[in-house]
């Protein structure tokens, strides 16, 4: 498990700089922010492979001792003429998947007795949600520019390309980084998203009150 998380960790480094590199021909457009994010990203997944290496190797193993698959790389490769396909299968498929995945394995790693694992996987969960939320801003912002709605342009694409969406999926984590339930899950009608948005934007002023009151 641990090696996987690696492999994706390393991937995840490669994918952030591709996506700088390949697509600064399009800096006019895009801006600063957009490269900036996605260096910052390239530096969080370095840390992140960095935690999954030593890990490793207090385990008795190094990264490369196990086999790995190469879907990652393959997603890149398919999205490479086309920055707001990327943006959709990469931060708002293949990350957010790591999102759904994480609290899974947290709890395996617990299971098999290796809570030092499991709380590093935990730290990596908890930062990927920054990631997809990068993922998310710039979606949205390359559909305005471009002039689409960007729900329908997400299923679309992940259409085109032919990204299959699978649960399940943690809401908790895909509503933090900003991913709306009705892109995702199509028994959740986009009024309902909505109304769901309303609900949090209440509780967040009301956690925001007591806080006040309270201090």
């Amino acid at each position: 498990m641990l090696h996987n998380l690696a492999h994706v960790e390393l991937n995840a480094i490669d994918l952030a700089w591709d996506t700088v590199v390949r697509f600064s021909p399009l800096h006019g457009v895009l801006g600063d922010g957009f490269f900036d994010d996605f260096a910052r990203v390239a530096d969080d997944e370095s840390r992140h492979f960095g935690w999954c290496s030593q890990r490793l190797g207090e385990l008795g193993f190094k990264y490369g001792d196990m086999p790995a698959h190469n879907l990652l790389w393959r997603e890149c490769a398919k999205t490479a003429g086309d920055v707001s396909a990327r943006l959709a299968v990469i931060p708002l498929v293949q990350e957010a998947r790591g999102l759904d995945a994480g609290p899974r394995l947290v709890q395996k790693l617990v299971g098999c007795g290796d809570h030092r694992s499991s709380q590093i996987v935990a730290k990596i969960a908890e930062e990927e949600v920054a990631h997809v939320a990068v993922g998310v801003h710039w979606f949205a912002n390359v559909c305005k520019q471009l002039g689409r709605i960007p729900c329908s342009t997400f299923k679309d694409l992940l259409e085109e390309y032919e990204v299959e969406l699978k649960g399940s999926f943690n809401y908790s984590a895909r509503d933090e980084a900003g991913i709306p339930r009705h892109w995702y899950d199509s028994t959740i009608s986009q009024g309902a998203t909505n109304e769901l948005s309303k609900v949090h934007d209440r509780l967040a002023l009301i956690v925001a009150m007591e806080k006040e009151n309270s201090s």
